[in-house]
């Protein structure tokens, strides 16, 4: 389904002029949806989205519930217009680790925050040829929707305030605090083509502690794979299994705070995470190994636990100065192994099941600042100061023997670094973050951080912002600041052997990814990485024309310098010299991280909300968002050892640059009357460019329209039944076919890039019970 962007700008001048034209009646409920206050992008309490100096997005828990989706992820892509969740389905680093990106950005150019404290990313790096390659992003999975009370979405650079990784924007997600109540919740669905079954149930109850609370969740999700291969025209049978993968997601939340000592509080988040998934890899052909005389599809099995614990102190030192105190500590640890494989090189003798090693990362955060609201300064203000101390720790342990040795186990050959992997890394940072307001109706803002890195060295940021408030219904805001990634310690330091469809007509070959200080790396012009570093600008106006009715627009800009990206699976005499040099003789294709790239993204995003009333029983919603973030290459760095050798291939800087939709517009309509509720979602997704075969291919804009139907069947108790992906959109089909009939054999109709996924129409039901 195609959808032109111009004629919905065209109609919703129409759309708005009929709700002006309607007579509205609001409860508090409802103007608490219009704006909230938050506490992302600001540290001046009290401050609301819709007052604050940049954009921020927030997103309510009952927002996210009603796409139907049972993750957090998918929930949000359906909120946020400049937010994606792209899905791979074949690769097993990219499929098992649910990342999402900010503004078309990479996912590990976005901070993500619990309660507003920095979390950990994956262990999990995807080296694979989809959208995020060669980014360790962070795994919304692992938070049960079911935990969230909102999400706050900072959509502009916040290096200066929160440090690293702030780069495309900040989301900071909120866990519920409620001292009493709770609900059950359990989801069912299934496609239309009868796969993809998938379970879910989750449980949430506050308790009321010692004057404080304890809020607890519990979430079971078991999914069914699809399979959306076409039938291999090379065996006249189904080969091949192109989907979501079977899984087994397992989540754990406690959200609580206690008062102590005088006007202070001790507080406690702690989540939980064990994934265990299942993925088939490319098809080997009948005569690969004699143990599979029919051929056969490896099957890599990730486990995946992740941890995370914060607990702090925070309060009030005297009137005005409130302080916190906290450690957050992290974990995020990946077990692989490889089944119905072998290895070719052992023959008969191979085993057909292997342990493929693991992959460990830790992350300890400890944090103090204060703040002193200004008063008596002009219009007010607020003074912040804080300083951070973060270690970091990376391991990668060896697999069996047998899964590594000689050309390891197809698939996914085991863990075995040349250079023993097991590093680690302090960083140390200082800010301070200035509000006032010289006058009234002026907010100025302004925000310096000074980062120590003991790998890579310093870092000084810097943020400026600035609202105006014209009239009571007309505002101006703006931002300039300067940001950085730091590399890390996955990107300075994996090393793996994995088996890509990338030799000739698309072949399966061994690629090898070396560290930058392995000899192989260096010979083939790798240097140590480092840190990204951007600018960005950010100015927009907010209209408030009628009490319930909110408009914002925002232009933004993003340069950034020195982008960290995985380099193309490299190949040719100087490669395979390098890697006889080295003894290596069973890797055909060789990769590692560069700083390779300048970008910019230059783009808009403007948003329209609207709550009202048809009767006295009857309320409904409208919510618009459309964001246009393209993204340009401004420079490529010359490979410095063989200048002839280009790091990126077309196919690498399409990933990093034009993979993801260059527009996307979400919407929605709601109606209730209290016992009832109907809710359409639409959205549109634009053109993406990439060349998944050969040559680039652009895929056309396409439409996902969502309705979910709502009953209370009592005061506690509601029902739920929709549809997801109701016309049963699909992206466009792969070109280029012939070129790698050899290889697939027809297998692929659509490629890695699909921002909404390839599973077509879901059909769903889920059932709520408020608990007392």
């Amino acid at each position: 389904m195609r959808l032109k962007i111009l004629s919905t700008m065209i109609g919703l001048p129409t759309v708005i002029a009929t709700l002006l034209a309607t007579e509205t009646v609001w409860g508090d409920e409802q103007n608490q949806q219009l704006d909230t206050v938050v506490v992302t992008g600001t540290r001046s309490a009290g401050r609301t989205a819709l007052a604050s100096s940049v954009p921020v997005d927030v997103i309510t828990s009952q927002r996210l519930q009603a796409t139907g989706f049972s993750d957090l992820a998918r929930a949000l892509e359906f909120t946020a217009p400049s937010l994606n969740f792209p899905r791979a389905h074949t690769t097993p680093s990219a499929a098992n680790t649910r990342a999402i990106t900010l503004k078309g950005l990479s996912p590990d150019e976005v901070l993500v925050l619990i309660n507003g404290k920095r979390w950990h990313p994956s262990v999990v790096i995807n080296t694979n040829f989809a959208v995020g390659r060669g980014s360790a992003p962070y795994d919304l999975s692992t938070i049960p929707l079911a935990a969230v009370d909102h999400v706050e979405i900072l959509r502009d650079g916040a290096a200066a305030q929160y440090g690293s990784d702030a780069i495309a924007g900040v989301v900071n997600i909120i866990l519920r605090k409620d001292s009493s109540g709770g609900s059950l919740q359990t989801s069912t669905g299934i496609t239309d083509r009868g796969d993809g079954a998938y379970g879910d149930i989750a449980v949430n109850k506050g308790f009321a502690v010692a004057d404080g609370y304890i809020n607890v969740t519990g979430e079971v999700l078991k999914q069914q794979s699809t399979n959306r291969a076409a039938v291999d025209q090379r065996y006249d049978r189904v080969t091949y299994q192109i989907g979501d993968p079977d899984a087994l997601n397992i989540n754990l939340a406690a959200n609580a705070a206690f008062p102590v000592l005088n006007d202070s509080e001790l507080y406690v988040t702690g989540l939980l995470s064990r994934k265990d998934s299942t993925n088939v890899a490319g098809f080997r052909t009948p005569g690969t190994s004699p143990l599979f005389p029919n051929g056969f599809g490896p099957q890599v099995n990730p486990i995946l636990l992740d941890s995370g614990l914060t607990v702090g102190l925070r309060g009030i030192l005297t009137e005005e100065v409130k302080y916190d105190l906290s450690n957050t500590f992290g974990a995020s640890n990946a077990d692989f192994r490889a089944d119905n494989t072998a290895n070719i090189t052992l023959g008969s003798k191979s085993p057909t099941s292997f342990d493929a090693g693991s992959v460990n990362y830790l992350q300890n955060t400890v944090n103090a600042s204060i703040s002193r609201a200004l008063p008596e300064i002009l219009a007010g203000g607020n003074l912040s100061l804080g300083v951070e101390y973060r270690y970091e720790k990376y391991q990668i342990k060896s697999g069996e023997f047998t899964s590594y040795t000689g050309s390891g186990a197809a698939g996914f050959p085991g863990f075995n670094p040349r250079i023993p992997v097991d590093n680690n890394r302090d960083a140390t940072g200082a800010f301070v973050d200035l509000d006032l307001k010289p006058l009234t109706w002026l907010t100025l803002g302004a925000a310096g951080r000074f980062d120590h890195y003991s790998d890579f060295g310093n870092a000084t940021t810097g943020k400026f912002t600035m609202r105006a408030k014209a009239n009571p219904w007309l505002s101006l805001r703006g931002s300039v600041g300067t940001g950085f990634r730091a590399p890390s310690l996955q990107q300075q330091f994996y090393s793996s052997t994995t088996s890509v469809a990338n030799g000739a007509n698309k072949a399966i070959v061994n690629v090898g990814t070396y560290q930058v200080g392995d000899p192989i790396a260096q010979a083939l012009g790798a240097t140590p990485l480092q840190a990204e570093k951007s600018q960005s600008a950010n100015i927009g106006i907010v209209l408030t024309p009628l009490p319930k009715l909110s408009l914002t627009a925002d232009f933004f800009r993003t340069d950034i310098d020195h982008r960290i990206a995985l380099s193309d699976a490299l190949t040719g005499p100087a490669v395979l010299a390098a890697l006889k040099n080295a003894g290596v003789s069973d890797v055909q294709q060789a990769a590692f991280f560069t700083n390779a790239v300048n970008t910019r993204t230059q783009g808009y995003e403007v948003a329209m909300k609207y709550l009202g009333n048809l009767t006295d029983t009857v309320n409904y919603g409208v919510s618009m968002n459309y964001a246009h973030m393209p993204t340009q290459i401004r420079s490529i760095a010359a490979n410095p050892k063989l200048p002839t050798l280009p790091l990126l291939s077309q196919h690498s800087l399409l990933l990093l640059t034009a993979a993801q939709p260059g527009d996307k517009l979400t919407s929605q309509f709601k109606v209730s009357d209290g016992i009832y509720e109907a809710i359409l979602d639409v959205t549109r997704y634009g053109e993406y460019t990439d060349a998944p075969i050969l040559d680039p291919q652009t895929f056309g804009a396409e439409v996902v329209v969502d309705l979910a139907v709502s009953a209370r069947l009592s005061q506690m108790v509601k029902l739920t039944g929709g549809i997801l992906n109701l016309a049963n959109s699909y992206p466009d089909k792969l070109a280029q076919q012939d070129v790698a009939f050899k290889s697939f054999g027809g297998s692929f109709k659509y490629g890695e890039e699909s921002p909404f996924g390839i599973s077509g129409r879901t059909f769903f039901l889920s059932l709520n019970v408020d608990l007392p």
